[in-house]
């Protein structure tokens, strides 16, 4: 297992810090018919690789990780990291709903990271690291409401803690953290995220 310590020497220089348009990631665009899943699940960097790696042949077509639910523009992720700007780390999954469902997307979400940790996940502590699924319209609320009530009883007995809100400003995180564990795959990745052997919701 990798230690903490490298996820808390990641480098805080200047440059890979800068909110720029030559440091940070390109925003995704929406292909026709895709839709958009915002979800966090603690690090993302193991949102984004999970997912990819389970789904990238079965209707996701892109992902990226990055802020959501902060108060502040242009967030850094030292600033991020600081509990300050009340964001999330989080990933954004951009998805054909001809092959995934969002229904899916979110079962897998509850069984892929512990959802009843406030401010949690493994080692990983603070506001940022908060467990949220962020919806992006009304029917994408009323499917986060009923997995979340389904998974909280049948699943994690009563303890989910994990926040149910609308989709404020999405940020892209800066351009090392993309595919972070593809291209360091000895790097950090938080042990509660794993996929939970779990049956079927009813």
């Amino acid at each position: 297992m990798t230690s903490i310590f490298q996820r808390l020497t990641r480098p805080f220089t200047s440059t890979t810090m800068r909110f720029a348009p030559d440091q940070a990631a390109q925003q995704m665009n929406l292909p026709e018919g895709a839709q958009r899943a915002t979800l966090a699940a603690g690090c993302f960097w193991g949102i984004e690789h999970m997912y990819r790696k389970d789904f990238g042949s079965k209707g996701l077509l892109d992902a990226r990780v990055g802020y959501i639910g902060g108060d502040s523009q242009n967030p850094t992720y030292r600033a991020v990291c600081s509990g300050r700007t009340g964001h999330a780390e989080a990933c954004q999954i951009i998805y054909d709903p001809t092959k995934l469902s969002y229904r899916t997307i979110l079962e897998y979400f509850y069984k892929m990271h512990d959802p009843t940790t406030s401010n949690q996940q493994g080692p990983d502590r603070g506001s940022q690291y908060r467990s949220g699924i962020f919806y992006h319209d009304e029917e994408q609320k009323a499917v986060a409401e009923d997995v979340t009530k389904k998974a909280n009883e049948q699943w994690w007995h009563g303890k989910i803690v994990t926040e149910v809100l609308p989709a404020g400003e999405w940020w892209d995180a800066e351009k090392y953290h993309q595919l972070y564990l593809d291209n360091n795959p000895g790097g950090y990745e938080c042990p509660s995220h794993y996929l939970r052997k779990l049956p079927d919701l009813k």
